[in-house]
């Protein structure tokens, strides 16, 4: 009897401690619900988590500390329009067939939102768009007509023309919590959530018009570069010093007897733009606006700086005003962070912060985009998910924009199309960088001689040390870099003549003999098809192509039996 007691103490045990073991194993979490925030021309400079002495972002450092940051993430083809396409389509600029601002987007190619839809997400894009068409693939879309207004912007809500009082992002951020709150809770979500700052003209909020005004910002190392021996960037339109006083520099016309710079763009006028940009402010924005910047306009007005002075004193005005700007985005997602932990969403959303591309603070004197120079050609790339991505990891694997189609897809379980040229980092998330990662990154500049900044057509390839560059068309320079001896780009003079590349030994050396034979080739296949690329890098007997190979602009140049 005491045996038969004791077999039934064991079994009510077992069954409890299995009950237990049941209960407390986790459900698999359902399909992720995704948010990709994107600011525009938000440089890595300006984030604290990428080592910024600038500026404090804690919430983007937030998202940082507990997910993950890639240190050597990319972008395709440095501008606004062009950059958005390829993170929809996953394809290059030449495949996707948007490669340069004029270009409008064909909204009937496959996007990963449409395969999200398709599997059953509610997909919902709010804020900037610039892609000309109507968005396709999202049940929800709210997107500023055009480039978009600081203040008082017009959103197209589903086809209809809406303008709305306040602050572009604040705004935008209001609108994405609204979706959060009405969304389907029955189905997973994709949200794209798309900053209009800090694009020009860098326009602040009223609440962060006061930050840095103590503060002197320092110049960056070349910001008094001479260009010298880098003809492309000599001839660019888009230095600082040329800056418009009154779009840029928020001066009214009574501060100054005249345009002083050519803005990008000699044929535009810039003074009634600004005029129609503070008249969209409400009296109550014009008086907080006009406390802050009238007393800087007079100074100007009663001693107006020349050479090297104006140049410092538009900087600052410049990259102020700029990280104000990034200040109110950092703000605004605080709020959205805290929604997602109000709302339970926190676990189970990946959150995605990354920028359109890179932007220069200064160096080499400029601002904007567009060159395949580090600045500009670098992106932030930094992503949460607690369900998914061990937090405080640092990834420096080479990536790029085409990879985060393919990424969010695999993340959602959705089978990747062919046609994607991206790859999914997810592997790289979980610690584990495949043996055949890529080893290189192709870049694709298209926009000259229409457009703004006057930036010479080039493509070219970045391994993890060395970058070479060609500006093709009727300049037809070639500049090679050492970003470990030379990592902020001032030398190409020493490098970009293209007979001058056979007597760098020691970088050859360094570099390895299949550099050229087989990363760049691969890079090559991979961004312009198997056929380009074996007739571009085979070359028959013209390794550089100095004797009358045509380059064909789409394609990479002629490498392969060249050493570096």
């Amino acid at each position: 009897m005491r045996r038969k007691w004791l077999w039934c103490i064991v079994g009510l045990g077992v069954f409890v401690v299995g009950g237990l073991l049941v209960t407390r194993r986790p459900t698999p979490p359902g399909p992720p619900n995704i948010i990709v925030i994107m600011a525009d021309d938000h440089a890595e400079r300006a984030i604290s988590a990428y080592g910024s002495t600038l500026i404090r972002t804690p919430n983007i450092d937030r998202l940082a500390d507990e997910g993950i940051l890639f240190s050597s993430s990319f972008v395709t083809n440095s501008i606004c329009a062009p950059s958005r396409a390829v993170l929809l389509t996953g394809k290059y600029s030449h495949r996707n067939g948007l490669r340069d601002n004029r270009d409008e987007f064909d909204g009937s190619q496959m996007t990963f939102p449409k395969l999200l839809q398709r599997a059953g997400y509610e997909t919902a894009l709010i804020g900037k768009w610039h892609l000309k068409t109507e968005p396709t693939g999202f049940d929800r879309w709210r997107v500023l007509t055009g480039q978009g207004q600081y203040y008082r912007p017009v959103f197209l809500e589903n086809g209809v023309e809406v303008e709305h009082p306040g602050y572009v992002t604040d705004l935008i951020t209001d609108f994405a919590l609204e979706f959060l709150e009405s969304r389907d809770k029955q189905k997973p979500f994709c949200l794209l959530y798309h900053h209009k700052a800090p694009h020009r003209n860098w326009m602040p909020s009223p609440q962060h018009l006061d930050l840095y005004a103590q503060d002197e910002l320092p110049l960056p190392p070349t910001f008094e570069d001479d260009y010298e021996g880098r003809l492309a960037a000599d001839g660019a339109d888009m230095r600082i010093k040329d800056m418009y006083l009154s779009m840029d520099m928020k001066l009214h016309q009574r501060a100054y007897e005249r345009e002083t710079g050519t803005g990008g763009n000699s044929d535009f006028d810039p003074e009634p733009a600004w005029r129609a940009s503070y008249a969209r402010m409400t009296e109550q924005e014009k008086a907080a606006w006009d406390a802050h910047y009238e007393p800087i306009n007079q100074a100007f007005a009663d001693n107006p700086p020349e050479g090297a002075e104006l140049s410092e004193w538009m900087y600052q005005r410049y990259l102020k005003d700029y990280l104000r700007c990034v200040a109110s985005i950092d703000d605004n997602l605080g709020r959205l962070l805290d929604r997602l932990d109000e709302l339970g969403l926190r676990d189970n959303t990946i959150v995605i912060y990354t920028s359109d591309q890179g932007f220069y603070l200064g160096e080499h004197g400029w601002y904007d985009k567009r060159f395949m120079y580090e600045e500009s050609m670098r992106t932030p790339l930094i992503i949460r998910y607690p369900d998914g991505i061990t937090a405080g990891q640092v990834a420096d694997a080479l990536v790029v924009n085409l990879d985060t189609a393919p990424t969010i897809l695999d993340f959602a379980g959705v089978p990747v199309p062919p046609e994607m040229q991206g790859r999914s980092w997810r592997p790289l998330t979980l610690g584990h960088s495949p043996d055949d990662w890529r080893q290189g990154v192709y870049y694709h500049y298209y926009e000259y001689p229409h457009g703004w900044h006057s930036v010479r057509p080039h493509y070219g390839v970045r391994t993890d040390r060395y970058k070479l560059i060609h500006f093709y068309g009727d300049l037809d320079v070639w500049e090679l870099y050492d970003l470990v001896e030379d990592p902020h780009e001032p030398h190409a003079g020493e490098w970009s003549r293209l007979g001058r590349l056979h007597d760098h030994g020691a970088a050859r050396r360094d570099a390895g003999e299949d550099l050229v034979d087989d990363q760049v080739h691969r890079v090559i296949e991979s961004a312009e098809g198997q056929h380009d690329a074996d007739r571009l890098v085979s070359c028959e007997g013209d390794p550089l192509g100095r004797g009358g190979v045509e380059i064909h602009r789409d394609a990479a140049p002629c490498l392969a039996t060249q050493t570096i």
